[in-house]
């Protein structure tokens, strides 16, 4: 069986950046999948569930209503290792496009009070675990280590 290519991706090398980790051709329309990785896979300690969920709820909250990028929000969520998020726009776009909307995101999480949007047993399917102080944590780590200085070691797999 052919591997998939984010299993071709050398995680023994990668550090929390943006990385383009596919783009894919729908007619004539590309949807690009980020790969938002917040830790350094199988060394750095993995992403506690309860902050990734408040982490999605508020990311994801902020994205599908931003006035300028909201059309082209595909997805955005966890990924099952728990080292990152993936976040899938309409366009072919790369890693520089998107650093100024991360920024929004993040200083809107960073400052975000109040309810988590989506959090009662109608709305979300394990609404009991958040953490919004975790999830405050780790977009501050990867505002500083990323989006304070996009260097291009974490904005293109080598």
């Amino acid at each position: 069986m052919k591997k998939i290519a984010s299993f071709t991706v050398n995680h023994t090398r990668l550090l929390p950046g943006i990385y383009v980790s596919r783009k894919d051709k729908i007619g004539s329309e590309v949807l690009t999948t980020f790969d938002l990785r917040f830790t350094k896979p199988n060394i750095d300690q993995v992403l506690d569930n309860g902050g990734i969920h408040t982490l999605e709820h508020l990311g994801a909250t902020f994205l599908r209503n931003h006035q300028e990028w909201q059309e082209r929000i595909i997805y955005f969520g966890p990924m099952g290792c728990r080292t990152g998020f993936y976040l899938i726009l309409w366009g072919d776009l790369v890693s520089e496009d998107i650093i100024p909307l991360l920024r929004e995101m993040a200083d809107f999480i960073l400052t975000f009070q109040g309810d988590i949007p989506g959090v009662s047993a109608e709305e979300c399917g394990n609404y009991l675990e958040h953490d919004l102080s975790l999830a405050k944590l780790y977009i501050e780590n990867f505002k500083k280590e990323v989006l304070e200085n996009p260097v291009s070691e974490r904005l293109f797999y080598s």
